[in-house]
């Protein structure tokens, strides 16, 4: 039985011997397949394992700002945050410290209002069946002020993820310039231009992470002595424009006065500098806000929206007959109407003003008297080609997205004269701003601008660069400047149409239009305000160094209001205080006075003790104003050899402290003897004669103080003082003052 049981023992052994020996087999042969091919069920081992012992950190990149000519960010990427709440209870090992929402219902109470969500809708996100949750758009894109706030109310599970967005600093500003970039579901993570440069420069723009790649543990630690990959971050390309930030605010908010006052159907505005061709300011009303995409309009009508210009495309007209020696300003004509075949051409008032000189019609903006300019004087065809000189029949070529170009209609013999006053033909206000650089810059047309250029933030290679570019010379110079005087009379004649245009202190020549609107039935629109107004302009008028185009369609007028209101509004406010901001001087003779005209020329008092100055001067009937304590005149104006009239003022800056006189009551020209002087920043509002000064009479001041002066007409000036008087009367009685 023992012998049996011994042999059975033997068996068994030997077959489970067998079996291990053939699984050894069969793992040896295993391992040595791995071995040799290093490939298991289709996938290479190696790379498995570099997968599961890499680590990745991304090293995010930042998108290209946009800046104005100064520097000035106008679109940039800023951190913002995305509110997450984590309701997984598992997340929670320490009951006294929760990691999880742990109540909704006063979570949702305290998170609602901050996030401008019902508190029901809050609610219902906190109670879903998942690990963690997002509050959709009211909970993406929050700012670093609400983050603080929210965490302030220290609600267990709320959380941020960190994130950037595109933020547009100054809201409504050039918004048709700029575009928007946004992300969106399409874009993943990537911001992506939607509209304006920040769409068209996109791929200067746009930016791509990058990484370092290590070996590391489990817990994502870098192991020791391993190398590391890094790729660095391609950040966006940074982008300048010509716009210059102060300006363009000068003309936002111009507008948004004349929107919100005459409520028009849309605004259209240009500033230019007419030597370079560099778009400074360019604004449309509707807009919108890029931070908020709140859209109505999404061309951009100062370069897509062709429209008849009316009267100042009487500009060009008459630069082509001056040009053509073929104009007389003093010849006279017959106002009023003109037969063209069986049509009859009419000036505005239907009837005109009798017999009157080419000048006066110019003045009075005649269509007569531009008609009779190219059937009689010029030619029809010789016309057309000063149109295609001024380039009227193709796009500018500005470097912005959406350029549409306007269409000569010039067909029939009616057609043809219309023209000349711009009726039937449409151009853009883009193609009048380059065809006016050719007036204001002695002849030569420049070519329009907005991207000054374009630069790689990390070498500072200039990537992209423009430069100003001459496109044609449609003129002479002696033809411009005879076109510059014209349209001054037209701003400063008794008779001209331009008379609200006036600016104190700078000559403005330019042009007004009233331009018919077409009606969807035929023929044009009719209605005391269905038109679109517009004015032409250039300053100061010796040597433009600014052109603005303004126009305002359709705004709402009262029966006591032209459609030069809310024209004037902007293009006044803007061209003033533009050129004051660029510290271009008052022209002297824009504000001299018939009074003035019979002069004394002053001498030198430089280095002439200060008494003894002051002494000659008050002998000769003027006034001396001494700025400064010092004992010897360092500088004066008016200058040496200058002529100035009895009781004028003489400001003479001493060598010692230069202190700010008392000027209330001055005229502006006398004030800005004391800007330059002191080399101040000056910030002038209103007209007339100064009632308020922000720096007190007697302070010290420095190079580049602002100097912020209200003006006021003669008679509100002494009003003011007046009452001035009246309130430090109560003052000095001890009454109480109103």
């Amino acid at each position: 039985m023992e012998a049996k049981k011994h042999k059975n023992t033997h068996k068994g052994a030997a077959l489970l011997f067998l079996v291990f020996s053939l699984l050894f087999f069969v793992l040896f042969a295993r391992f040595v397949q791995l071995q040799v091919t290093g490939v298991a069920d289709g996938q290479v081992l190696a790379a498995k394992a570099e997968e599961k012992y890499k680590q990745k950190r991304t090293i995010e990149a930042r998108r290209g700002t946009i800046f104005d000519r100064n520097g000035e960010a106008l679109a940039e990427d800023t951190p913002s945050y995305t509110v997450v709440a984590v309701l997984d209870p598992k997340m929670t090992t320490d009951p006294s410290h929760p990691k999880h929402v742990v109540d909704p219902e006063m979570t949702a109470k305290k998170l609602a209002p901050l996030l401008d969500m019902d508190v029901s809708e809050v609610e219902r996100v906190l109670k879903k069946k998942a690990k963690q949750v997002e509050f959709g758009t009211h909970g993406r894109n929050i700012s670093y002020e609400l983050k603080k706030k929210i965490e302030a109310l220290k609600l267990p599970g709320i959380g941020f993820i960190r994130d950037t967005k595109r933020f547009y600093p100054n809201g409504t500003f050039a918004s048709h310039i700029i575009g928007y970039a946004q992300k969106t579901e399409k874009s993943g993570n990537e911001t992506i231009g939607i509209m304006g440069l920040e769409k068209s420069l996109n791929d200067y723009l746009r930016e791509k992470d990058g990484y370092v790649a290590f070996r590391g543990d489990s817990e994502g630690f870098r192991l020791p002595d391993t190398k590391e990959t890094i790729v660095p971050p391609d950040n966006g390309d940074n982008v300048y424009l010509t716009i210059d930030q102060k300006i363009q605010t000068f003309l936002e908010d111009s507008m948004n006065q004349v929107e919100k006052q005459y409520k028009p159907k849309k605004i259209i505005a240009i500033v230019a500098n007419p030597k370079t061709g560099e778009i400074l300011a360019m604004g449309t009303r509707p807009s919108f806000d890029p931070n908020k995409r709140n859209i109505e309009n999404y061309l951009n009508d100062a370069i897509s929206y062709p429209y008849e210009p009316g009267s100042t495309m009487k500009i060009f007209t008459l630069a082509a007959a001056i040009n053509e020696g073929v104009y007389n300003g003093n010849e006279l004509y017959r106002s009023g109407s003109y037969k063209v075949g069986p049509n009859e051409i009419r000036d505005h008032n239907r009837v005109g003003w009798g017999t009157i000189s080419f000048n006066e019609g110019v003045q009075r903006s005649s269509n007569v008297a531009f008609a009779i300019l190219v059937k009689e004087k010029l030619g029809e065809d010789r016309f057309l080609q000063y149109l295609h000189r001024f380039h009227f029949h193709e796009k500018t070529g500005i470097d912005l997205p959406g350029e549409a170009v306007g269409n000569i209609v010039y067909k029939y013999p009616i057609e043809k004269l219309t023209t000349a006053f711009g009726q039937g033909t449409s151009v853009t206000p883009i193609q009048q701003i380059q065809a006016a650089t050719a007036i204001a810059n002695g002849g030569k047309m420049m070519k329009p601008y907005v991207i000054d250029r374009i630069v790689d933030p990390d070498t500072k290679k200039v990537v992209v660069e423009h430069h100003p570019e001459v496109v044609g010379q449609p003129i002479t110079k002696e033809t411009a400047q005879k076109v510059l005087d014209i349209l001054e009379t037209v701003v400063t004649s008794e008779n001209g149409t331009g008379r609200p245009y006036q600016i104190e202190g700078y000559q403005v020549a330019g042009k007004t239009g009233t331009a018919q609107i077409p009606s969807p039935k035929g023929g044009y629109l009719t209605g005391y305000d269905n038109y679109i107004f517009s004015f032409l302009g250039m300053a100061p008028k010796e040597n433009p160094q600014l052109l603005m185009y303004v126009a305002v369609q359709q705004p709402k007028l009262s029966y006591t209001e032209t459609g030069a209101a809310p024209v004037s509004m902007i293009f006044n406010t803007v061209m003033k205080n533009s050129l004051q901001y660029l510290n271009i001087r008052p022209s002297s003779k824009s504000i001299e006075t018939k009074e003035e005209k019979k002069g004394i020329s002053l001498e030198s008092y430089v280095g002439v003790p200060v008494e003894e100055a002051v002494q000659e001067l008050k002998e000769k009937g003027l006034t001396p104003i001494v700025i400064g304590n010092g004992g010897q005149i360092e500088a004066q104006l008016p200058s040496a050899g200058e002529d100035v009239i009895a009781g004028e003022r003489v400001i003479l800056k001493t060598n010692g402290k230069a202190v700010m006189p008392d000027i209330r009551g001055w005229s502006l020209r006398d004030i800005m003897k004391v800007v330059e002087l002191l080399h101040l920043q000056p910030s002038m509002k209103g007209y007339g004669y100064a009632v308020t000064q922000n720096i007190r009479p007697g302070t010290e001041v420095k190079k580049d103080d602002y100097l912020i002066v209200e003006l006021a007409k003669p008679e509100k000036w002494k009003e003011r003082m007046k009452e001035e008087k009246k309130t430090n009367t109560k003052k000095d009685s001890g009454k109480p003052v109103d």
